[in-house]
């Protein structure tokens, strides 16, 4: 080799490349086809993937919505002795058997039974004479809060007590009051508390007067 010179020597050295290149692939081939042929480690022995079996947690069990039990809100404050005689006569039904009661539930003081809201209004006006708080103790229901300063209206407001006291000047119409008090109740140690208190006046809007005509 070290004789050869100009062409004779690029013709040898491409000789011994393609001579490597060939005896690279065949090694190549030889070991890829041992690797197949064994059981140890070939692709094959891989096998199809097991689809493995996930035990799916339980879902955990949604607590079912209770509904509250009803009770006869008529029959309830006409046996209460908290409830004063003037709005025990206004309890009278409006059409037929109707009466003007609105009853809310919902937890107020925190018992394993929803509380009882019940608003006594009046048939011509629905303005609110009484408003009372009922909680169950020990199967029957309790009067734990009572307002009869007409006119008047309690709401559970996430999870609080909230009492509409609406307030008239000397000549007010029942139909527009001059202004409200809202007060916010909270149980507290067995009874309820009054945690925040706030007055709104409403706007007095004077009647219509005619527009005058735009001069020409």
């Amino acid at each position: 080799m070290r004789g050869l010179t100009g062409a004779g020597a690029a013709w040898a050295r491409s000789t011994a490349r393609a001579a490597i290149t060939v005896t690279a692939v065949f090694a190549a081939v030889v070991l890829f086809v041992a690797g197949c042929g064994t059981g140890g480690t070939g692709a094959r022995d891989e096998g199809p993937a097991r689809a493995e079996s996930v035990a799916s947690a339980p879902a955990a069990a949604a607590k079912p919505s209770r509904t509250p039990d009803r009770v006869d809100a008529v029959r309830l404050v006409k046996a209460d002795p908290e409830v004063s005689a003037e709005v025990k006569r206004e309890l009278k039904p409006c059409v037929a058997d109707e009466y003007p009661v609105d009853v809310s539930y919902g937890s107020l003081t925190g018992g394993t039974v929803d509380d009882v809201v019940v608003n006594v209004l009046t048939c011509g006006d629905a303005v609110g004479v009484g408003s009372y708080v009922y909680r169950e103790q020990a199967g029957s229901y309790v009067n734990v809060f009572s307002a009869e300063e007409p006119p008047v209206y309690g709401e559970i407001d996430r999870g609080d007590l909230v009492v509409t006291k609406q307030v008239y000047d000397r000549g007010d119409p029942v139909s527009s009051p001059s202004g409200e008090n809202v007060i916010t109740y909270r149980w507290e140690s067995g009874r309820f508390a009054e945690k925040f208190r706030t007055h709104n006046d409403y706007g007095q809007v004077a009647g219509a007067e005619p527009t005058p005509v735009p001069d020409s």
